[in-house]
């Protein structure tokens, strides 16, 4: 990721909000077909010394073959906006775009229901409590047999992050005039993305106050 000094995001517990928030994610891999994506829901398991990504893939995708001890890339991305030179003061400017997005990069490991159950079932149960935990207890209630087919359905994986890139691109370059300027331009907008990229430059003027 290009990482200009202005838009650059380390901060553990940033980034790992960000990821959770838009976790509906693209796994990238680099196997024996090619490079190949698939985007799918993630959960992100963060102990405060390891972060991991858990997912899972259907048996039949063509980059589940791929999992097993590769290296990987998520990519996860936020709202995003145009910015017209029209909201600068200066006249002397040119259409850009605004963003927010974090890449992780490591090594993958892959687990099935024969030799790993209970990981497959760490995979489950995490999206489950994420979204719909009162979900849990039908989940629990289907007939064994119903579970097991589908778990056989799926091969689950586990990204160990090894880097992890942020950027949030919010006009941090322009003066804060320009900022407040472009932020109001954008929350309001008719176009939901444009409203949470604005809202975001809002939160970081409000920080710096």
């Amino acid at each position: 990721m290009y990482l200009p000094k202005a838009f650059h995001v380390d901060d553990r517990d940033t980034l790992t909000a960000f990821m959770r928030a838009h976790n509906f994610a693209t796994l990238v891999t680099a196997g024996a077909g090619g490079l190949q994506a698939t985007s799918v829901p993630l959960t992100i398991q963060d102990d405060g010394a390891t972060l991991q990504i858990v997912g899972h893939l259907a048996k039949a995708n063509p980059q589940a073959p791929d999992l097993d001890g590769a290296d990987g890339l998520v990519l996860f991305a936020g709202p995003h906006a145009y910015i017209s030179p029209e909201w600068y003061e200066a006249r002397e400017a040119v259409p850009t775009w605004n963003y927010m997005a974090v890449h992780v990069y490591g090594r993958l490991r892959a687990y099935r229901v024969d030799d790993a159950p209970a990981e497959i079932e760490r995979a489950l149960s995490g999206l489950i409590a994420q979204h719909e935990p009162g979900y849990q207890a039908h989940w629990e209630a289907l007939s064994e047999r119903y579970r097991d087919g589908l778990r056989r359905g799926i091969v689950g994986f586990a990204l160990m992050a090894e880097r992890i890139e942020g950027k949030f691109k919010l006009s941090q370059n322009r003066s804060v005039a320009d900022q407040a300027s472009v932020a109001a331009a954008l929350n309001d907008s008719a176009n939901a993305d444009s409203r949470a990229t604005g809202q975001a430059m809002q939160r970081g003027l409000e920080g710096r106050t």
